[in-house]
């Protein structure tokens, strides 16, 4: 059993009977923690525009560090851009930056950065998105290179920053820049941060 914030680390299992409520539910919720942030997002209140029970999300989540830690869980797939060669690594890597966000849902994506400037969940949610899914596969890229992990962190530290000119606040002129003259620029600044000196 979890107190406070801290996440339920033990998995739950559901039939397929309950996929319906569960996905109502991690709706619901990520309307309310964009719209609302953490703090004020309540489970009645999630349960409410879900259109179900309040006992019922307390069934599926446990708490709210738990939903919250589900609605915002993403899957990124940037393993499949591993290889050694920096140029090749680079590209591989603002292209499917830029393809996801591009033609892709990034509703997760959105509600882990909006919130993050203010709620704790949010920021430990980032972490764990860097730790478990962007730097391993730069980590394995530079297996050899002692800086492997802070390059990592200025890559993600790039993408941030168009994600929040670009796609949440919209300045320009990032905001209306081709896709495609971003992606060069992303893929150089990332090569950058692969190759030069710290």
């Amino acid at each position: 059993m979890t107190t406070g914030h801290e996440v339920d680390s033990v998995p739950r299992r559901f039939t397929d009977r309950s996929a319906d409520s569960r996905a109502a539910i991690l709706a619901a919720a990520r309307a309310r923690f964009a719209a609302d942030g953490s703090e004020k997002t309540t489970i009645r209140a999630v349960a409410a525009d879900a259109g179900i029970d309040a006992s019922m999300v307390m069934r599926y989540y446990g708490n709210k560090a738990n939903l919250f830690h589900a609605s915002a869980s993403v899957e990124l797939a940037l393993i499949d851009h591993v290889t050694a060669d920096p140029a090749q690594l680079a590209a591989g890597l603002a292209h499917a930056f830029f393809e996801r966000w591009e033609t892709q849902d990034n509703s997760v994506e959105r509600l882990v950065l909006r919130t993050a400037m203010t709620h704790p969940e949010a920021i430990a949610q980032l972490q764990r998105l860097f730790d478990e899914q962007i730097k391993p596969s730069i980590l394995a890229a530079l297996s050899e290179d002692p800086d492997a992990e802070l390059r990592a962190a200025l890559i993600m530290s790039q993408t941030i920053g168009i994600v929040l000119c670009r796609y949440l606040l919209g300045l320009e002129p990032i905001a209306s820049a081709d896709p495609e003259v971003l992606e060069r620029a992303l893929r150089d600044a990332v090569l950058q941060h692969l190759t030069r000196p710290l």
